[in-house]
């Protein structure tokens, strides 16, 4: 918690306090159970009128599907940029940044509930979404050992990977 809580800072030194072993990078999927019900609320916040039953087991399967589909491709960007060694360290940071964004992502919903100008959730998205971007890219660097570019890559696949599940995930809510 500390590495991470370092890292949210701007520390890169945060990186250090996570193990790079398969160990480590596995109990960091624990972390998935925290962030499960963070994204069930803002789901249900997000789309109140889709909430039913084939909407939820959508979002949920993708929800389950994103967290090793994401680190499987990374295994693979890892393996081309030659550091798969530090893959395990990076899957840990990864998780461990993902609680981050889902509070803060909540907080947000939450506070836009409260305000009900619109401006004021547009405004705090756009600031929550450039913030999490960076924290991913700043965080790959650290944990990674690698350049702002090769950084980028992480954060590109990231949202590749997203991207992908999201559209899955809206035709399996189809039907």
């Amino acid at each position: 918690m500390v590495g991470l809580l370092m890292l949210l800072r701007g520390n890169a030194a945060g990186a250090a306090c996570f193990a790079p072993t398969r160990e480590a990078a596995l109990r960091s999927f624990r972390v998935a159970i925290l962030c499960a019900p963070m994204f069930l609320v803002a789901r249900l916040i997000a789309r109140p009128e889709e909430a039913s039953a084939r909407f939820l087991t959508a979002e949920i399967t993708g929800f389950v599907a994103s967290w090793p589909a994401y680190a499987l491709a990374a295994l693979v960007l890892c393996r081309f940029m030659g550091r798969e060694a530090l893959w395990p360290r990076w899957i840990a940071v990864w998780n461990w940044t993902n609680l981050a964004q889902y509070i803060l992502m909540v907080t947000l919903l939450a506070f836009g509930l409260l305000v009900p100008e619109g401006w004021v959730l547009e405004a705090g998205s756009l600031m929550v979404i450039g913030y999490v971007l960076w924290l991913q890219w700043f965080s790959a660097r650290a944990a990674l050992e690698v350049t702002g570019f090769q950084a980028a890559a992480f954060v590109m696949l990231d949202l590749m990977v997203s991207l992908l599940l999201s559209g899955v995930v809206a035709d399996l809510s189809r039907g």
